[in-house]
Formats: structure tokens, C-alpha cells, sequence
């Protein structure tokens, strides 16, 4: 480490999952009897806010290895939890197939935010991956929330895994992007002046209702509430254990970069209004079309958009020793697919309760990238 500069921090990853039924692909609405088949199984998950959501967390980590490992253990035992009950879990980005039942989890805090946020909330059920990496402090992690805004959008674009919804094509490869941003506290953080100005700008949110506790700030990334690191929280759930392990490996670098750099990086400031116009533009378009590059203001092919950024965190990725790694998975990803490219092409052959199995399938294929 001594020669490239860079400390190498511990991470973590959280992946919501979609309950589905096994006969019909609508939303199974039991996440509370599969978290307790899976506890038998030694798998500890966390309910959502909405009952056909679940989320799995991995420890404190130090390898990619490790990570894969996690991941495909966690996903197998809910699957095999989920199937004890009459139900699959699929990761993906919003349902393919939606029912009739919108319920919200029947918790204190999950009813006050129907009751405050109404079809918001009841037509939640999205799924998302948050990826948490150690920081020193909170006032690094505003640094890093600074500078990793430019990067988003193409964050968005590798990982969408949501084109298909109510049995039709969104027109979109993240639909949950779109979904999502309906949250008053979602969407890019601002540009942070100090510790003062991002404490300002909670207050603001709580006190006009637009969150209800601080757990409701679902701004793209934030400095953990309860622990000493950064989560970043743009993307849909990818579809497969390669491609969380990609996402997340590329965000380990992204934030060892910003830490390399510090302030001089997140003074590099780029407008709101700029970063929702990219995001706007990598959920439809995902991996196949162009993407505002926000630091040069052009409008690039993603592919180089993508290559840009390999290139900013390449110290970062040769100090993990992953550059190699992560180069093969991206090229397989533009090969192949990502997750929306792939819930499309199944649609258009054979429709909706397809990609419900095709996702199901990738869900707890681990050798898809290699």
C-alpha cells in the first residue's frame, strides 16, 4: 500500500430481494414466514416496507472472495426458505409481474409512512443493493458523497435490472430509478459545504415531512447513521452474485480514490440538476446508448463513459489486486448483458412470467461473469 497511497478499507453489502409467488410471479406477501424459516437455516433477514420484500447483509469484510462467498450463501437460503413457504426469490429491481395486493409491513414505523407517503409507499416493493465501505469519519464521507456524484449515472447504467413491470416493457432499463425517485429524500445528495451544511439539509427534509426519521434519507449515498462508513445506495439489486460482487468491488475503488484524493476531488462540483439529467438518461438507456459524461459535458457512449471511470479507479483496483477481474466482467457485461438487457430480450420471446423465471435462474447462478 505504501506505493500507490491507498488504504484499503473494509465493506459490506445489503441486497434487498423480490418475494415472489412459485405458481403465478406476483408479489408473495409472506416475508415474515420466510425470515423465519430461513433463521433455522442460520440466515438472519431484515423485512421491508413492503411484505414481499426482504434484505440480506453480509459482515464486515475484507475480500472479494469473502463477499462472493457471503452472497451465494445468502441468496441459497432464502431461496430454499421462500420455496419452503410456497415461494421464489428473484433479484430484481421492481416486479415483473404485479397483483392486485399493494399491503405495506404491518410495523409502527412502516404504517406512519403509508399513512404520510400513501400509494408511495404502497406501490414500493423495489429492490436495491447498498454497498457500505469504511470511511474515517463522518466529515470524510461527505468528501466522498462530493465526489463520487459524477459517477452515478454510470453506476446506474451497470447495474439497471428493471426494464420489465406489470407484465410490460417500462421503456426503461432501471424503472426502479424511476419508482424510486418519487421519494421526496431520494435521488442524488446535494454538494456539501461542511458538516454543518448536510446536518442543515437533514433538518430541512424532517421538518418539512419529507422524511419522517433520519432512516428515511434515501439520497443515492450517505454517511451511515449507526456506523463509521459511506453506503452507497443507487442501484437496483443486480441479477446475479458476479454482478453485485462487480458493482460493489467498483464502489470499494471509487471511494479509496476519493479518499486518496480528498478535498481537492469533492471540490470538483457538479449540479444537481446535471447529475438527475444523467441519471434520468442511464435508466432508460442502461448499458446500450450514450451517457452525459458530467466532467467533461459531453455525451459519450456508455461504454466510454465506463472506460473512464476504470480508468480513475485503476490505482484503486490494481491495490485491491481486482483490475483484471473486474476488466473480464465488464467486457462479459457488454457482451452479455446486464440484468435489464436480459429481462428484455426474454420478454419479447416468450413475456412476463419468463423473466420471472429466467431472473429466478440468475438469482442463484454464481458463474455468470467468468
Amino acid at each position: 500500500m505504501a506505493s500507490t497511497g491507498l488504504d484499503v478499507p473494509t465493506f459490506g453489502v445489503e441486497e434487498e430481494l423480490l418475494l415472489v409467488d412459485e405458481s403465478t410471479g406476483e408479489p408473495f406477501m409472506e416475508s415474515a414466514a420466510v425470515a423465519h424459516v430461513a433463521k433455522t437455516l442460520g440466515l438472519e433477514l431484515d423485512l421491508e416496507l413492503t411484505p414481499c420484500q426482504i434484505e440480506t447483509a453480509t459482515p464486515v469484510l475484507d475480500s472479494v472472495a469473502d463477499l462472493r462467498g457471503h452472497l451465494t450463501e445468502s441468496r441459497s437460503k432464502a431461496g430454499a426458505a421462500a420455496q419452503e413457504v410456497g415461494g421464489r426469490v428473484l433479484a430484481v429491481g421492481v416486479p415483473p409481474i404485479v397483483g392486485d395486493r399493494q399491503p405495506v409491513s404491518k410495523t409502527d414505523r412502516y404504517q406512519r409512512i403509508a399513512r404520510n407517503f400513501g400509494l408511495i409507499a404502497a406501490e414500493q416493493g423495489v429492490c436495491g443493493c447498498h454497498v457500505h465501505v469504511a470511511v474515517p469519519d463522518r466529515a470524510r464521507a461527505i468528501e466522498v458523497s462530493n465526489s463520487l456524484r459524477p459517477w452515478l449515472p454510470i453506476l446506474v447504467a451497470l447495474t439497471a435490472n428493471s426494464a420489465i413491470h406489470r407484465a410490460s416493457d417500462s421503456g426503461y432499463c432501471s424503472w426502479r430509478t424511476m419508482l424510486w425517485s418519487r421519494w421526496p429524500s431520494a435521488g442524488a445528495p446535494p454538494h456539501f459545504e461542511s458538516e454543518e451544511d448536510y446536518a442543515a439539509a437533514i433538518a430541512r427534509l424532517l421538518e418539512v415531512g419529507a422524511a419522517l426519521d433520519e432512516g428515511m434519507i434515501y439520497w443515492d449515498m450517505r454517511p451511515s447513521k449507526n456506523f463509521p462508513t459511506i453506503e452507497v445506495r443507487v442501484s437496483d439489486v443486480p441479477a446475479t452474485v458476479d454482478e453485485t460482487v462487480l458493482y460493489a468491488t467498483v464502489v470499494r475503488a471509487l471511494v479509496m480514490t476519493a479518499l486518496a484524493d480528498g478535498p481537492t476531488a469533492a471540490a470538483r462540483a457538479v449540479s444537481s440538476d446535471d447529475v438527475r439529467l444523467a441519471k434520468w438518461r442511464a435508466a432508460r438507456d442502461g448499458l446500450t446508448g450514450n451517457c452525459p459524461d458530467l466532467l467533461s459535458g459531453s455525451m459519450v457512449p456508455t461504454r466510454v463513459a465506463v472506460d473512464r471511470m476504470l480508468a480513475h479507479i485503476g490505482p484503486a483496483l490494481d491495490c485491491l489486486g481486482e483490475r483484471a477481474a473486474v476488466e473480464d466482467s465488464l467486457h462479459s457485461l457488454f457482451r452479455h448483458g446486464n440484468g435489464a438487457m436480459q429481462q428484455r430480450e426474454v420478454f419479447e420471446r416468450c413475456g412476463a412470467l419468463a423473466v420471472v423465471e429466467h431472473a429466478a435462474a440468475r438469482t442463484m447462478d454464481t458463474n455468470t461473469l467468468r
